[in-house]
This record gives structure tokens, sequence and C-alpha cells, in this order.
């Protein structure tokens, strides 16, 4: 992709509960901010899965998802993913069969290793791929005598490391990695994915998707203090304290630790914030160092005002630089 291109842009959405909010208004904010995107132009939305966090209400993107498509038209929606090691692949073939049956071509399944033990995460993946028909030997019929659906959700592996990229490309899968868990392997995890996919299929590899944490903000110091209370609450979980995300002004006013100021330093660097011309310079320049010409933004604010507005900059500051072509299929 050339440096100049602006990526086509996508939401990772991990419905977050600020300070003074509840986990159901996290969901209804979601909902709304699902159909924000699509009439802003985003290419898809995704759902992701959380337990036991006060800071996320997402406890079941298969449900939200199936929500979501059915309060959208034309964007694709699905997972972010869904944590295979909890579930039989029969139920989840069964679930994202179920949703691409009833949204022919707009339903995305993005499975993640995370969630328990994940030593057979390759031959679950395998099975689901065998249940919905997506592999060529795969049965015209699920398990039971289930229908494979006519239109097939596209499936697609998330992860932060090296593994699931290279299974992706093993397996002809599409692949997203999480540059905001874990900027530094991005690169070599892509180019492992898309060696092994056209080693697999004899065709180059659809690139892949960058997923990023972004905050933007009309002005640079209110984007800057948007960035504080998320690096306040990251740094805190990361210290086994697991909070709500808190407001701007709590963060701006907080005495941080020693630790508390370390762990922000280091997640500092995964962030993209600013005003949205610097935002869109930089999702642009890192599209082009990773080679894909999509980004997953996910965007973490304590109100969902702030999040359903830095959704709307984003969009309308790319709005005004050419886009790629999405290739059939997207």
């Amino acid at each position: 992709m050339e440096p100049s291109t602006a990526p086509r842009l996508s939401v990772l959405d991990q419905s977050p509960v600020g300070a003074g909010f509840s986990p159901a208004d996290a969901l209804h904010s979601s909902v709304e901010l699902a159909q924000a995107a699509e009439e802003l132009g985003y290419v898809r939305y995704w759902t992701a899965e959380h337990h036991g966090s006060p800071g996320f209400a997402g406890t079941a993107p298969e449900i939200l998802a199936a929500i979501l498509l059915a309060r959208t038209r034309r964007m694709r929606v699905g997972t972010g993913g869904v944590l295979l090691p909890r579930y039989p692949p029969a139920k989840v073939a069964e679930v994202f069969g179920v949703l691409a049956s009833v949204f022919p071509g707009r339903v995305d399944l993005g499975l993640g290793r995370a969630g328990g033990p994940a030593h057979d995460y390759p031959q679950r993946v395998r099975a689901v791929r065998v249940l919905l028909g997506l592999d060529e030997e795969g049965p015209t019929t699920g398990e039971e005598g289930s229908p494979v659906p006519a239109a097939l959700p596209r499936m697609w592996l998330l992860g932060a490391g090296l593994n699931s990229g290279l299974l992706a490309g093993r397996l002809g899968s599409d692949y997203a990695f999480a540059h905001f868990l874990a900027p530094g392997p991005a690169r070599a995890a892509l180019a492992s994915y898309r060696s092994a996919y056209a080693e697999h299929t004899g065709r180059p590899a659809p690139g892949g998707v960058l997923a990023v944490r972004v905050v933007t903000a009309e002005s640079e110091d209110q984007a800057e203090a948007l960035v504080q209370s998320v690096l306040l609450w990251r740094s805190r979980k990361d210290l086994g304290e697991d909070l709500p995300l808190p407001t701007p002004a709590d963060a701006l006013t907080h005495r941080w630790t020693a630790l508390e100021a370390e762990r922000a330093r280091v997640r500092r660097d995964s962030l993209v914030w600013g005003t949205p011309d610097q935002v869109r310079e930089r999702l642009t320049a890192l599209a082009a160092e990773h080679g894909v010409d999509e980004m997953m933004v996910n965007t973490l604010t304590c109100d969902p005002a702030d999040r359903l507005t830095s959704y709307r900059l984003l969009a309308e500051v790319f709005a005004d630089k050419p886009r790629p072509v999405a290739p059939a299929g997207t």
C-alpha cells in the first residue's frame, strides 16, 4: 500500500463501562455507535468478549452482533472475537450458521485463543471450519444434519503474537493483529501470515487487518485528557486493579504512583491519539508500515458521547483522503 493512501476504517467495540455509567448503558451505547458507524462509512463492526471485568460489558459477542446486524443494513458485523477455548466448536458453528443464513454476506466470525486452555485451539478452529463448510473438504451438512448456510460467514483469526497468524495462513483464513495489546510483534506476525497463506493457497494473502487503539478530539488538549483516562485505567488494570474507565477530570488530577506512571509510559506507545489530522497521518503511516489497507479502530472513553465524537471525527477526516478500493467479499 502506498504511504499516501489512507486505509479503510472499521470498528472494534469492547463496550467500555465508564465511571458513573452502568454495563447496560455501555451496551445501549454499542448499539447507537454501530448505527452511527454504518452511516459514517466504516467497513465492519466487531464486538469483543470479556468476562469478569468491570470495565467491559461485552460478555456475549455473538448476541450483541446479532442485535447489531438487525439494527444495521449494509455494514459487515461480527465478533472480535469469540473466545473459542470456552465453547464447543459445534455450538459456535451453529450460532454463526444461523447468523449467516439470516444476514447473508454480512457476518464476520472472529475467533480468539484466550479464555481457557488453548492446547487444542488449532483443532477447534479446524472443526468450526469443517462444520461451516468453509474448507473445500467440508460437508454439506453440519453436526447431526444441521444445514451449512448458503452464504458462509467470513472467518478471521485474531492474535497478538505469532501463532495465530501462522495458523490463519495455513488454513487460508483472514487475520487481524491486536496492535493495541502488543505492537512489537505486529510486522513479524503479519509477514508470517502472508507467507503461510501464499504457500497454502497459491495466492497472495488478503493482507490482514491491524487493530489499533485510537482517541481523537477537536483539540490536542481534549485528546490528551481522554488519553490520560485510558492510560490510568490501563495502568491500574496491569497492576491488578480492574475498574471502570475514570473520567478525564479524575485522571488529570490523579496522583500517579511510580508503578502506574511506568505502566502508562509503556502503554502510551501503543496508543494513537491527537487531533483528527494528526491521527489520520499516524494511522496512514502505520498502515503503510504494516502493509495493510484496513485499520480496526478501538476507542475507549468514559463517556459514550466522547467515543461517538472520536469515531465521527475520524471518519470525517478520512473521507477527505482517497481510499483503496475494497476487494470483493470484504
